[in-house]
């Protein structure tokens, strides 16, 4: 029987969806699994101590201020620092007028959307993409061209024919890519950069993992090479990149702090998109982010991170390369904190999964991430939340589960 509701739910709740890795992750939440589902930092780099420290000391000295309502665009000193850091380390002229502080890069994904589609609207993206860009825009009605991706990221000579069909943006995670942890070298990213110029189509950089790099050399990010692209512009980025990276990898997850670097324009129709949807940021947690990082912390606790994720990384391929069977294949991240296996053709992950989960051990199926179909065959496995202790007994379940359903495929052929 349909209930009065039925009737008055938006027409776009119709092309909007739970999420399979939200859901997968209250299943898992069972002490006794493995979860290689989420992407979850690791617990054990949180620095609970700096925190507990940060908190006593805002409090102390400005309780009343942090507690307050504030500025939509954000706490400014949290901006003059994120703008140093621009500046210092990515080589882009950025003043705090650049920047908005997001609650988390989600809530920035999400007033992209607002502020860039129309129903019917163009998108493109890689394949496979980040599940939680694809989920904020199909509530806007957004149609995507998918363009595909190899070891070396999108597939930049298979770009222009996408953008001849006219999208409003470009979207691209162009380091340790969430979900398939593969990075786009700079060959690409140049032609990326000159190919959005010809069509006048602008990119989005999701950039979460960008410092957690464990081997090889930095690669300049996208709103770099198109500032070097544009030449100098008096300290102020005006250029065709918007921007986007969180603390949610470097500090922790549970701030929902995030921020967003473009040009002043689009700023400023992003604060007013804020404005309707939650006034500001938490005050609070800005002041606390602040406080953490202002005195240079940040740069030796990124040192942590990455010392402790990669080993958990080198654990989870020495694993994989002992216990999978040949006939499945996986990507060799250089830093982040997925890797992405493929299956051979015809083996559908989310049946793998849902012997693994009897098996104490989850993962999640690649289809989601494929914004066109597509897919069946991928999963995404996560490193950096579990224990190496746990990476090697949970990859050993799953091994030995992929060579049972492989051999009774082979059988039943």
């Amino acid at each position: 029987m349909q209930t009065p509701w039925e009737y008055r739910y938006a027409h776009r709740m119709q092309k909007m969806g739970s999420s399979v890795i939200r859901e997968l992750l209250k299943f898992t939440e069972q002490p006794d699994i493995i979860s290689f589902a989420g992407g979850l930092p690791g617990p054990d780099v949180f620095p609970l101590k700096e925190f507990q420290a940060a908190c006593n000391a805002v409090i102390e000295q400005q309780g009343a201020q942090a507690l307050q309502y504030s500025t939509t665009e954000g706490y400014r000193p949290l901006r003059e620092m994120i703008s140093r850091h621009a500046t210092r380390y990515m080589h882009v002229d950025v003043s705090p007028d650049n920047i908005l502080i997001t609650s988390g890069s989600q809530q920035a994904l999400d007033f992209a959307g607002r502020l860039f589609i129309n129903r019917g609207d163009y998108i493109v993206v890689e394949s496979p993409s980040y599940l939680g860009a694809l989920q904020a825009w199909n509530a806007y009605g957004a149609q995507y061209i998918a363009v595909r991706t190899d070891e070396n990221g999108m597939i930049v000579d298979e770009l222009e024919a996408a953008l001849r069909i006219g999208p409003k943006f470009i979207y691209v995670l162009p380091n340790f890519q969430n979900p398939s942890g593969v990075t786009l070298n700079l060959e690409r990213r140049i032609k990326l950069i000159e190919l959005a110029d010809k069509y006048g189509v602008p990119i989005i950089e999701d950039d979460p993992y960008g410092q957690l790099r464990y081997e090889g050399e930095h690669i300049p990010s996208l709103v770099s090479l198109d500032s070097q692209f544009r030449g100098k512009n008096g300290g102020c980025y005006s250029g065709n990149v918007i921007y986007l990276s969180t603390f949610s990898k470097l500090l922790a997850p549970g701030l929902r702090l995030a921020w967003v670097i473009a040009p002043e324009q689009v700023i400023r129709k992003l604060v007013m998109t804020k404005q309707a949807a939650d006034l500001h940021t938490a005050s609070f947690n800005q002041y606390v982010a602040y406080e953490v990082g202002k005195g240079g912390f940040l740069d030796e606790h990124v040192k942590v991170i990455r010392s402790v994720y990669k080993e958990r990384r080198d654990v989870m391929l020495e694993m994989m390369d002992e216990m999978f069977p040949r006939e499945v294949h996986w990507t060799r991240p250089q830093g982040g904190m997925f890797l992405w296996g493929v299956l051979p053709e015809g083996m559908d992950a989310a049946d793998v999964l849902k012997v693994a989960i009897d098996r104490k051990v989850a993962f999640v199926p690649g289809a989601a991430f494929h914004a066109c179909g597509g897919g069946a065959n991928t999963m995404r496995i996560n490193f950096s939340y579990p224990t190496p202790d746990s990476i090697r007994e949970g990859i050993t379940r799953l091994g030995l589960t992929l060579k049972e359903l492989l051999h009774e495929k082979v059988s039943q052929n």
